[in-house]
């Protein structure tokens, strides 16, 4: 097939040539950007004078049937064609014949690239908010659901302090409040319009990229030509941004396959999120978390793949930058999925809390409590401590927990402690003592909750 390009060669290249350079294959997911990128080209060509009135009605209708036919499927993508640009150009120009060849007037691939990839990221990032949200408001109503439930708070993976669980969710909610910021930022920069930057150096032609550029929802136009061809900034912080948030997914992915355990059953996952095994007919596998907690390396991946093939790449456009799609694509569709069985997967799971506060119970996560206890009757911290310590140990050489040693046991240590002590080291107490903002008290909990609301409203 003789290319669309051809002259200054013959446009004929060798078919193993053709399959590596063509990229149709995975850019023909912009075909709708591509379309309706070309349909306000149109409309400003015309509008400027540049091709007739007439011209442009054709170009506008002869577009609009081609994505009606790509939608019905009346039409299929030609993989022979080297890329999406080029598919919808040689249709247009089958159908329309001269009017057709006259759509690329004053452009070129090299921002209309551009201009597709950014407004179809700028898309799949409202979906992506929306899906973000879907999670944030499976989270508050677990937390609303089981707003009083106290289990084991953890440092270093070791029993520390009690927290409520409502508390603990909230943390991840914080996470990904701001994980929607960054999207916000990042679909800020990102609707910058480049049409009309043409292959780097602008055009001859009196266009009106301002013009173009509020016809297809951009907030503004790039303002160098050879920045608005060669920038993959967008692409890069959206695949920085995604991998934040698949961070915190595989986090969160972690906690839930050990909470879901037979060492720990904090919580149980619905049998429409877990597998079985071929073998063991005992297993109830977190699969789908699983996969969350894999699919993280995935899409750290494609960030790093995207990095280091821009970072040598001179001004302006280069080949190389064909391979920003597959690799933001992938990112793309990659967080989308976890996303989408993640909000179900946190709606549906069981609570568990008598197992939560059996754990509580026996992790000795009071004794900061204890050593509180002692410091406010009058004793040096440090001094408090070690008795808390020493207490600790007696318990676990006796087999009992702070809240069962006799207060005579306790006194044998120090005559501060009072009949008051067993109300103080109550793990509802503990927990609700906790009154510095952002804590772990109900309020503090309820005023989280409140917050996270209010963002989400």
């Amino acid at each position: 097939m003789t290319k669309m390009w051809a002259g200054r060669t013959a446009g004929v290249t060798d078919s193993v040539a053709d399959d590596f350079n063509s990229s149709i294959r995975f850019d023909c997911k912009m075909f709708r950007e591509d379309i309706t990128g070309s349909m306000a080209h149109a409309v400003m060509l015309g509008a400027k004078g540049i091709i007739t009135r007439q011209e442009s009605e054709q170009l506008i209708d002869g577009l609009q049937a081609i994505l009606e036919d790509l939608d019905s499927g009346a039409l299929e993508f030609d993989l022979g064609c080297e890329d999406i640009h080029m598919f919808v150009e040689q249709v247009l120009t089958q159908r329309l014949g001269d009017v057709g060849r006259k759509l690329h007037t004053a452009r070129s691939r090299n921002d209309q690239v551009a201009l597709d990839l950014r407004m179809y990221l700028r898309s799949q990032i409202d979906e992506i908010t929306a899906l973000v949200k879907d999670v944030l408001t499976a989270l508050v109503d677990q937390a609303e659901a089981n707003k009083a439930v106290i289990m084991p708070g953890y440092t270093h993976l070791q029993r520390a302090q009690p927290i409520l669980f409502s508390h603990h969710l909230m943390a991840y909610a914080m996470m990904l409040l701001r994980d929607l910021d960054r999207l916000a930022d990042c679909r800020k920069r990102m609707n910058v319009s480049p049409i009309g930057c043409c292959a780097l150096a602008g055009t001859t032609y009196d266009t009106d990229r301002r013009f173009e550029a509020r016809q297809l929802g951009f907030d503004s136009v790039a303002m160098n030509s050879i920045d608005g061809v060669s920038d993959r900034d967008f692409c890069v912080e959206l695949m920085s941004g995604l991998s934040m948030l698949m961070m915190h997914l595989s986090r969160f992915s972690e906690e839930l396959i050990l909470w879901s355990s037979w060492e720990f059953q904090f919580i149980e996952l619905s049998d429409a999120y877990t597998t079985g095994s071929s073998i063991m007919p005992q297993k109830k596998n977190p699969d789908m978390a699983e996969l969350v907690r894999g699919k993280t390396g995935r899409v750290y991946g494609d960030l790093t793949a995207l990095l280091t093939t821009l970072k040598g790449l001179p001004l302006a456009y280069n080949k190389d930058m064909q391979e920003d799609k597959e690799a933001v694509f992938d990112a793309v569709d990659t967080v989308k999925m976890c996303l989408k069985v993640f909000a179900p997967m946190l709606a549906t799971l069981t609570v568990k809390p008598e197992n939560m506060k059996k754990a509580a119970q026996g992790g000795f996560i009071n004794a900061t409590d204890l050593a509180d206890y002692l410091v406010k009757k009058g004793m040096p911290f440090r001094s408090a401590y070690k008795i808390s310590g020493q207490i600790v140990a007696k318990c676990m050489q006796s087999g009992c927990v702070l809240e069962t040693l006799p207060l005579s046991e306790y006194q044998a240590f120090s005559d501060l402690f009072g009949e008051d002590l067993y109300h103080e080291i109550d793990l509802n107490t503990c927990v609700e003592k906790r009154i510095s903002e952002g804590g772990t008290s109900l309020f503090s909990v309820e005023t989280q909750i409140a917050y996270v609301k209010e963002k989400l409203a």
